[in-house]
């Protein structure tokens, strides 16, 4: 098992609306799944402002993991997520 961290303050909710919508199929196609989620995450250090969500998806395997953010068939979902606003994803494992 092998974790991201997704990080994203949405700024176009219809874009998050859509990107909402397609996600879990897309994640679905590599056997992940949300393991956590907040709307409200709060910081516990840092200097930085805490993200408006924050999301732990978990993978079978790192091949999984990066099979889904570069899969060219899901190029156009990761764009909606990406014009939703600042977003940051970690790999963790």
């Amino acid at each position: 098992m092998i974790y991201a961290y997704v990080q994203i303050t949405v700024t176009d909710t219809a874009s998050f609306a859509a990107y909402a919508e397609k996600a879990g199929a897309a994640l679905a196609k590599y056997g992940a799944k949300p393991a956590a989620m907040s709307t409200e995450p709060t910081k516990l250090e840092g200097s930085e402002p805490a993200p408006g969500r924050a999301v732990l998806l978990s993978f079978p395997d790192r091949d999984a993991a990066l099979g889904w953010i570069n899969d060219p068939d899901l190029a156009e979902i990761h764009a909606l997520r990406r014009a939703s606003g600042p977003c940051e994803i970690t790999l963790i494992g």
